[in-house]
């Protein structure tokens, strides 16, 4: 009998609470600089994207690929500086992610993250919250396109060396990414995109939590 197939995860949002201190991060990035601080709200609406497209909504230079020495490179800098200085204060796996990572890999599950934060810092994160035994694999997205392209989604698959079941999100563009890697996608609402616009992405699965992953890929 083969394996069970994977279940490849994103990270900010959908296993961890991480948004508070992403939020505040980004926020002291423009302070650092002098600039003024976008509203919470608005840089919680816009987590999920990469680094540069986030900072390039707030300062109007057009830099988004951060390239350069534009104002967008220098907030990304900057945050990239904040961040690992804060990067736990307040961040927490969501409730029952350990339980369900525990048991789809007693089941036979592979278990990885595709997250849109470079590999590195990923690893460093997941390292940090103990999340690290639960997982097979942590793919960053590195010199590769970003969510929604299914890029990130087919590395990490590459380096489990399984075929993928289910892509889990709470972001649209977890859906999308993990629709065009060919996967099922499971939608949790308890992060950054409320029920509502999840459901906008049509996904297979959409629940308030983890729960019913077990039910369904396994």
């Amino acid at each position: 009998m083969s394996a069970p197939a994977a279940v490849v995860f994103d990270l900010d949002g959908t296993l961890i609470d991480s948004l508070p201190d992403i939020v505040f991060s980004f926020r002291a990035a423009f302070e650092d600089l002098g600039l003024p601080a976008p509203a919470e709200a608005e840089v919680r609406a816009l987590i999920g994207r990469p680094l540069e497209e986030m900072a390039a909504a707030f300062t109007g230079d057009g830099d988004a690929d951060g390239a350069g020495s534009g104002t967008v490179a220098a907030v990304c800098a900057a945050y990239r500086r904040i961040y690992p200085r804060h990067f736990t204060e307040r961040t927490r796996p969501f409730p029952g992610v350990t339980t369900v990572l525990a048991t789809l890999r007693r089941r036979g599950v592979a278990t990885a993250v595709a997250t849109t934060k470079r590999t590195e810092m990923a690893v460093h994160l997941v390292q940090a919250l103990g999340l690290d035994g639960y997982l097979d694999h942590v793919q960053g997205t590195d010199a590769i396109p970003h969510k929604p392209a299914p890029d990130v989604v087919h590395a990490a698959l590459a380096a489990l060396g399984r075929p993928g079941a289910w892509m889990v999100g709470d972001t649209v563009s977890d859906l999308q990414a993990g629709r065009a890697a060919g996967l099922k996608t499971y939608a949790v609402s308890w992060g950054t995109h409320d029920a509502t616009r999840l459901a906008s992405a049509e996904p297979d699965v959409l629940e308030p939590d983890l729960w019913r992953l077990l039910d369904v890929a396994t």
